[in-house]
This record gives structure tokens, sequence and C-alpha cells, in this order.
């Protein structure tokens, strides 16, 4: 038996814009629904979590769960530049309290990429009041995060926000063949994030933090073992902007986010494909367990010692057999990080639910719970039965 510390958070992870349905005021909705758009299909009803939340919480409580990671969407609180939707704020301050209601730790993530429509038309993340609008939503937030919530995550994933930016198709988010961040954008969400926990810091005992695309980079070698000339320097120079910034720069915060899926071989040309032979999932990622511990590491290290949160982990697959092994070889991992010494929180499933997976539209499925797309009916899988045992056990 591999025990993990009292207190720690099993849970599982979901984003507002891939599960709610009908976010019409988002930049995503707009871009799906575009002409010519090169996202196989709209995000439509998505899986109608907006209002069958409690539905989707009584499940990860009667599984054995004890947290949740959930976002708002800052689209639905300000749907135009200035106009705040008091029934907004009141429906995400509802998932709060019903997540108490249900015994679950609510962990609430202000930005999971989708932003307003208005947001991107003025400017997006390269406006000059970027910050200051941010920071304006995050102070509209505050009802939803005042009284029991204890972690809150500013900005999803910052990395790849500004690797899109840089010119990255949304349909390869964390995988082969990565652009340099837009160093501009990554500098406005830095900026974001400090001016958004400035805000934060209203309500004492709060713990604020932005997660981090860990991506496992490992340096291609030769048959005999040693590292590939070139491949070593290679890595440092993508690894650099895409990754360790993103951890050396927040210092001082109060957690970390980690969300690991797969690993990326360097050679000295630059990020290379899984080989043939590995196995690969939905997504065409390699099938890599390791990657969860891999990215605490990184993260404890590069941020002084941070502790940390495995805000999203797991894995595109119709084999739920496979979805178990690769959790079971995350969560050793993770547990050698905590023998090590490593402050580390809690464990986030991706995902609670099959999910709108962005340009990929539907077929990738990272659920612990399937659901009709005719009826809504949920169907809790095999892995969210054993997923649940190992949190009501607190280990493996």
């Amino acid at each position: 038996m591999l025990t993990f510390p009292d207190g720690f958070l099993w849970g599982a992870a979901t984003a507002a814009h891939q599960i709610e349905g009908n976010n019409v005021g988002s930049n995503w909705w707009v871009h799906e629904n575009e002409p010519g758009t090169t996202i196989v299909e709209p995000s439509g009803d998505a899986a109608d979590s907006y209002h069958r939340y409690r539905e989707d919480m009584r499940i990860l409580a009667d599984l054995g769960l004890n947290s949740y990671r959930f976002s708002i969407e800052w689209s639905r609180i300000e749907p135009e530049r200035g106009l705040v939707s008091r029934a907004s704020i009141d429906h995400y301050r509802r998932m709060v309290d019903a997540a108490h209601e249900f015994g679950i730790e609510p962990i609430v993530t202000l930005m999971h990429f989708t932003v307003p429509r208005w947001f991107e038309t003025d400017g997006f993340w390269r406006a000059p009041d970027a910050a200051d609008l941010f920071a304006r939503y995050t102070e509209l937030a505050l009802p939803v995060v005042a009284e029991g919530v204890n972690y809150v995550c500013t900005i999803n994933e910052p990395n790849i926000a500004a690797m899109l930016a840089g010119g990255e198709d949304a349909s390869n988010l964390v995988a082969y063949g990565l652009p340099k961040p837009d160093l501009f954008v990554a500098d406005a969400l830095l900026e974001s994030h400090r001016r958004s926990r400035e805000v934060l810091s209203q309500v004492s005992g709060l713990k604020t933090g932005w997660t981090v695309a860990t991506q496992a980079f490992e340096a291609a070698t030769l048959a005999d073992g040693t590292v590939e000339p070139g491949a070593a320097e290679k890595l440092h120079e993508i690894a650099d902007p895409a990754e360790n910034w993103y951890l050396t720069s927040i210092k001082g915060d109060d957690f970390v986010g980690v969300q690991a899926y797969t690993r990326n071989i360097v050679g000295p040309e630059g990020i290379r494909p899984p080989k043939p032979e590995v196995e690969k999932t939905l997504t065409q990622w390699e099938y890599f367990p390791a990657a969860a511990g891999i990215g605490v590491r990184a993260a404890w290290e590069l941020s002084d010692h941070v502790p940390v949160m495995v805000t999203e982990n797991g894995i595109a697959t119709q084999d739920d057999a496979r979805r178990i092994d690769y959790t079971r070889g995350a969560l050793e991992g993770l547990h050698a990080c905590i023998d090590d010494g490593i402050d580390l929180l809690g464990y986030q499933h991706w995902s609670a639910l099959d999910n709108y997976e962005w340009a990929s539209g539907y077929a990738p499925t990272f659920g612990l719970i399937a659901w009709d797309k005719e009826t809504f009916a949920r169907t809790p899988k095999p892995s969210a039965a054993w997923y649940g045992e190992v949190a009501r056990n607190n280990g493996l």
C-alpha cells in the first residue's frame, strides 16, 4: 500500500467551456462557428454541465473523491465590456456551495483558455489594459471564492496560451511541434496573474497560483545511451521559454499547478514526433505515465519549493483498462515525489467527464464519466470506480 499524506486532495478537473455548453459569449464559440474554421465541430450543448453540475458533483462524491477543480467563465460574468451579470456570479457561487454540500473541496480556476469575445476583439493579451481588465474580472469573481474556497488557479496553462498566440494551431496544445511562445503575451499573462493574486489576497487564507503544462522534455540519445550532439542545447532553447520560465517566475506563490500528459523527445533539430513503435493515445501523444512525476519535480525545483498540486493528468483513450494502468503509473511516480520530500497537495484527474477537446472536438475521451449526447445521462466508467477506491483508501 502506497499511502498518501493526510488531507491529500483526490479529485477530478474540468473546464467551463469544455463541459458547460452554449458559452456563446466566449472567443472560442466565435472560432468554432466562423466560416472556414479548422475546428472539427462546435461545442454546442457540450455535457450541459451548466445545468447538471449538481449531478456531476454528486457522482464524484459517491465515487469517493474529496475535491473538484472547475473553472468559471469570464464571458458569462462580463458578457460585454463593463456589463456585469450578477446572475452568473450567483450561479458559480451556487457551484461552490454545492461542492460543500456533497463534501467536496472546490478548486476554482478563473481563466481556462477562454475569454470574452469583446476581450479578444479589443486586443486580447496584447492590449495595454489586459492586466487591468483581468484584475477587474478577478474583483467581480471575489464573491464566488470569498468563502469556502481554499485554492484558486488564476490562469490555466499560460505557457500554452502564449504558444497559441505565437501561431500554434489549437489542435496541438501539448504535443509534437510546439512553437516558441509569444513572449509579449507571456509577460502580459504573468502581469495579469500577479494583479489577480493581489486582488485575491483580500480573502484571508486563500491560496493562489497558476497552472503550467509541463512537457517532460528529454534529450534524444544514441544507441549507446549518450546524448546526441546538440540535443541538450536544443532542449534548453525550447524548454526555457516554453516551460521553465513559467515555473521560475512564480517563486513566492502559494502553490503551482502541474498539468502533465506525455513527454517530448528533443533532438538537435527540435522536438521529434513519437516513434512509430510506441503506444499512443487518441491525441497521438506517447503513452507516458511518468510525465506527472517529472513535471512535479521540475515545478518543485524551479520554483524554489513552492507547494505543488497536480491540477491535470490523464489519458485520451477508449480502452478504460489503459486509463487505469496509466493513472496507476502516474500515482506511483507521484508517491515517489512525496517520499523525496516534495510538498504535493493533491491530484486532479483529467477529466471528470468526457469533454470538448477544443479543435479536436469530442473524439478524444479523457473522462472518468461518459455521457449520452441525446439525453445527457451520465455513466461512470470502471476507471472511475477504481480511482474512487484509491481516494477512499488514500493510497494505491
